[in-house]
């Protein structure tokens, strides 16, 4: 019989499949060069193996427990590992540029990438979206009371100090340019003020004060002014609230950035880096990338005026569905003035009607994010639903919705088309919508349209739909959620109640430590004494008595905050149990503490984990936050090596919960007994409040 290591590479389409490995602190993390090659089911029949996760891109994950470190050791000491590249010990950072690199090698991998491309360049400034749209919807909340005029049409002159307060929201709208072309830059590596910088340009008063020596033009049936520069023709726009030309802008700037690196001695890089790449991005921007959104929903909103003289069914679902893409994009803008100028000339505009499906289906997706993470105890993720929500149904502002969590999470998408789709039919089979007011569509606007009964169900439809298919189906997918994580993933039955974690003397797990594992994990009946019953220290057994090595060992908490139960773990490979038993901490302190006196196994530098072995026999897994291993570091600082003996209480990793939730992960830190088959029962004990003296997992010998 093949050894556990020998059995997996076997598994997974042998040595000559596996393009580069890595691990985490639970489980392997394979690129692998054909992802068919490798068998779930061949996986999960090996011994000490929990379970195994199929990844879009040719991943594969292997659920070990805490015995990963020792099994990946014995993977890369096969000889027929011996021919795998240095690429095997890179981080995880850059096995996943690797793999992008190759190209499209799974099915949603380029999706994968420009996701993460547009979340991680609107993620940081999320707050100040959602800060800027409840003022919007204050301003929406004046309006609908008659307090102040329509604050949304441009024709509508305001009182100064209403003038005022509605500057207070643009700020964060107009420069939202600026923060996109920062936030782009840095996610590619570049100098992100140079990005900055450049986009600034077109932003500058003078820039759009050429306008005044600009001859007007028409593009696609939109107004434009064109000034001739060095005898080339210059676009000239407001750039204010567009996202798609600082997006661009970066996409160009980043190969550029690395190649001048490259060309450039590294004496004089500070110099001429920046200077040559400001000579070429900026002509560009101003003269070609800029314009290009301007020309594309130009063209779009001149497609969609032919498309609904042809047929206003095709049209009332072509909108919503086409909101979705162009919003993040920022190609909606161009259709704002195509409104105003329906209005107009018309005396009413059907656009906005339409619109409304994709707005209230947007609302409602994140109404079924809002639901599931009030249920999985997602406190960062509450905190945004609930902003973003408010903004919407509110104040009509889609954006940090989808900014804040739709482009993070792509498997939201086609749950809030189908909504989109829906409310799209219900306004076309109806006849269309018409206003006479440019708005943003909230609840607060309704009584705008002249079908207000159609325009109700429709939007009620949108929002319903979208909602329920994103609490049923979830919004984390288990292909692009996480890389040390499986949030949304399917675990096998079989290896659900497994608790893995130790191993022989060579590194494997047998075959009978498995089947007790099996046995001990289905154990739960409750420990009699609990720990309120008992004084306690850190790590203290509980009892004095002749029978100590009988009595429950009573495990202190790591972390002040309050004790969940490893169930409500947003991460299916701890909430079931696959890595082992205990308690879940939704920490208040920023340092994680010894519980008792033992031995640190592992250590990473990452410092999102840890793994103890404590002088009373308890192998434990610390695993601070989940999915932080994509942090690379950032934020934590570790303490300890593996190796180290530790006493109680002695400060192990300090961790700084604000960029964990910052950059959209849960700071829920799972605490499990991964040799449990060597107890009779593990007992996490829930608590509202715990401290570091704190009694959370009872076990009993």
């Amino acid at each position: 019989m093949s050894s556990t290591p020998a059995a997996i590479i076997e598994a997974v389409g042998g040595a000559s499949n596996v393009r580069s490995l890595t691990h985490c602190a639970t489980r392997l993390r394979f690129q692998l060069i054909d992802g068919s090659r490798a068998s779930k089911d061949a996986v999960e029949r090996i011994p000490g193996v929990a379970g195994a996760v199929p990844q879009s891109g040719d991943r594969f994950q292997v659920v070990i427990g805490g015995a990963v470190d020792s099994v990946y050791k014995e993977i890369m000491a096969l000889p027929d590992m011996a021919a795998l590249d240095s690429g095997a010990s890179r981080s995880n950072d850059d096995v996943k540029a690797a793999a992008r690199s190759q190209g499209p090698r799974g099915k949603f991998s380029w999706l994968d990438t420009f996701f993460e491309f547009l979340s991680d360049s609107f993620r940081p400034i999320i707050g100040a979206l959602l800060g800027a749209s409840l003022i919007i919807t204050f301003m929406s909340l004046m309006a609908t009371t008659g307090v102040i005029g329509n604050w949304a049409d441009s024709r509508v002159t305001l009182p100064p100090s209403w003038q005022f307060v509605n500057l207070m929201w643009q700020t964060v709208f107009y420069f939202l340019p600026l923060m996109v072309a920062y936030n782009a830059s840095k996610k590619l590596d570049v100098d992100p003020w140079l990005g900055f910088a450049i986009m600034a340009f077109v932003m500058l008063p003078g820039f759009t004060g050429l306008e005044s020596l600009a001859h007007s033009a028409s593009v696609a049936g939109t107004p434009v002014k064109i000034v001739e520069i060095f005898g080339l023709p210059l676009t000239i726009f407001n750039y204010g609230s567009t996202v798609f030309p600082p997006l661009l802008m970066a996409a160009v700037l980043g190969p550029l950035y690395k190649g001048l690196k490259k060309l450039i001695p590294q004496s004089v890089q500070l110099i001429f880096v920046p200077f040559l790449s400001l000579l070429v991005m900026i002509p560009l921007t101003a003269f070609l990338i800029g314009p290009i959104g301007v020309y594309l929903g130009a063209y779009l909103a001149k497609g969609l005026a032919t498309v609904n003289s042809f047929s206003p069914l095709i049209f009332a679902i072509i909108i919503p569905l086409a909101y979705p893409f162009m919003v993040p994009l920022g190609l909606h803008w161009p259709l704002n003035a195509v409104m105003l100028l329906n209005i107009q000339t018309l005396g009413y505009d059907y656009i906005q009607g339409p619109m409304g499906a994709w707005n209230f289906a947007c609302f409602g997706a994140t109404a079924g994010v809002l639901a599931l993470s009030v249920r999985n105890h997602e406190e960062t993720m509450r905190q945004t639903a609930v902003g973003a929500l408010a903004a919407g149904l509110l104040g009509g502002i889609s954006e940090p919705s989808l900014y804040g969590i739709h482009l993070r999470y792509k498997r939201i998408y086609p749950s809030m088309l189908v909504g989109c789709l829906v409310g799209g039919v219900i306004i076309g089979i109806g006849g269309g919508l018409h206003t006479q007011a440019f708005i943003f569509t909230s609840l607060l606007t309704i009584p705008a349209f002249d079908k207000i009964g159609l325009y109700c169900v429709a939007i009620a439809a949108s929002f319903v739909v979208s909602g329920l298919l994103v609490f049923f189906r979830g919004y984390q997918d288990p292909q692009t959620a996480s890389e040390d994580g499986t949030a949304g993933a399917t675990i096998p039955a079989a290896a659900a109640p497994v608790s893995v974690g130790a191993s022989t003397g060579t590194g494997e797990v047998s075959d009978v430590e498995t089947s007790a594992a099996v046995s001990s994990a289905d154990q739960t009946t409750p420990d009699t004494t609990t720990p309120a019953d008992v004084p306690m220290g850190h790590g203290s057994t509980g009892s004095t008595s002749p029978d100590a090595d009988q009595a429950p060992i009573q495990i202190t908490s790591p972390l002040a905050g309050r004790a969940l139960p490893i169930e409500e773990v947003p991460d299916p490979v701890f909430s079931t149990g696959v890595v082992g038993q205990g308690i879940a901490i939704d920490p208040t302190s920023t340092a994680v503490v010894a519980p008792a006196a033992g031995t640190v196994l592992t250590a990473p530098d990452s410092g999102h984990a840890l793994g103890l072995k404590l002088d009373n026999g308890v192998e434990l897994l610390i695993h601070i936050g989940i999915d932080t291993v994509e942090l690379g570091g950032k934020g934590f600082d570790v303490h300890v090596h593996a190796g180290e003996e530790f006493r109680a209480g002695q400060p192990l990793v300090t961790f700084d919960p604000q960029i964990i939730e910052e950059a959209g992960y849960s700071t829920i830190t799972p605490v499990l007994v991964t040799n449990g088959f060597a107890f009779t029962t593990v007992e996490g004990h829930p608590a509202d409040t715990v401290t570091a003296e704190s009694p959370v997992i009872s076990v009993t010998r």
